[in-house]
């Protein structure tokens, strides 16, 4: 099953896709968020599927949102692929990398993303993302961690990489510009995807830049959620950005950054698609 939320911004409804039909989830949830899934809502969704109590909605003609409410926070991990480590020229961690980014950039899949005020690198990075579903806190290992994770959702990391790597050595400001997170369209059950080897792609314009596996991960999720809760406690509805395969604008000399007007479709499989255009950003 696929959870998606639907509806004008700051106005989206819960729902749940099974086998092709969407079904309202308004009678179980408020919203898609930390409380629910802390609270068991992903089995309350298969029991009342499998009861027949949710009524048919037709979502077709809807915006769709980001599938989970804006996270506590966003935990992002850098040159988590071992592929994009060579490209860029960093080494391959022997820990992981951890930055974050500010949760008020997530949108949806298909909402304008803006390039920034003064951005000359504007970059794209296909992700897969991990939302967490129970508290998480020096878990004792990797396999502890895997009850933690709810499941797992389509995610765009753009980056600004002037911002990141050239104004102050600090990831965030390149990571937090507004709209920087697109997620979604759907958010699916950890139980109902085997991360091993999910094919990723991206294409900026129609031109394929992205082509890769979570196979080429250094770290899995599992290690990751671990390895965060000995630093950290996660919450549930936080989100956890596991990095991104070999293909960046910054990995490919003379390839041009993102620009007003370029369009970006990415993809995880099992996960379903995305597509944003990029408008720029104007003075306040």
């Amino acid at each position: 099953m696929h959870l998606q939320r639907s509806g004008a911004r700051g106005a989206e409804r819960p729902l749940v896709v099974e086998k092709g039909v969407s079904y309202d989830l308004s009678s179980l949830t408020a919203d898609i968020d930390g409380g629910f899934l802390a609270a068991g809502g992903i089995d309350r969704i298969r029991d009342a599927l499998a009861g027949g109590s949710l009524p048919r909605i037709d979502a077709e003609d809807a915006r769709i949102g980001a599938p989970i409410a804006r996270p506590g926070k966003i935990v992002c991990i850098g040159l988590n692929y071992r592929d994009h480590a060579a490209e860029t020229g960093a080494a391959v961690p022997s820990e992981p990398v951890i930055f974050f980014k500010d949760p008020s950039t997530v949108v949806g899949p298909f909402d304008e993303v803006l390039i920034p005020v003064g951005s000359t690198k504007t970059d794209w990075e296909v992700e897969l993302g991990v939302v967490i579903g129970a508290e998480a806190r020096y878990l004792g290992s990797p396999e502890e961690a895997r009850a933690c994770i709810a499941g797992y959702v389509l995610s765009h990391d753009v980056s600004e990489r002037e911002f990141q790597l050239e104004r102050g050595g600090q990831w965030d400001k390149g990571k937090s510009c507004e709209t920087f997170n697109p997620l979604g369209p759907s958010f699916v059950p950890a139980e109902e995807i085997d991360t091993s080897d999910l094919q990723l792609t991206l294409s900026v314009n129609g031109v394929p830049r992205q082509n890769g596996t979570t196979a080429d991960m250094v770290f899995d999720p599992a290690f990751i959620v671990w390895y965060l809760s000995r630093f950290m406690v996660l919450h549930p509805g936080d989100l956890v950005n596991t990095g991104t395969p070999a293909g960046v604008a910054l990995g490919l000399p003379g390839t041009p950054y993102l620009r007003a007007g370029d369009v970006v479709r990415l993809a995880i499989e099992g996960l379903g698609e995305a597509e944003q255009t990029f408008e720029q950003a104007e003075e306040r």
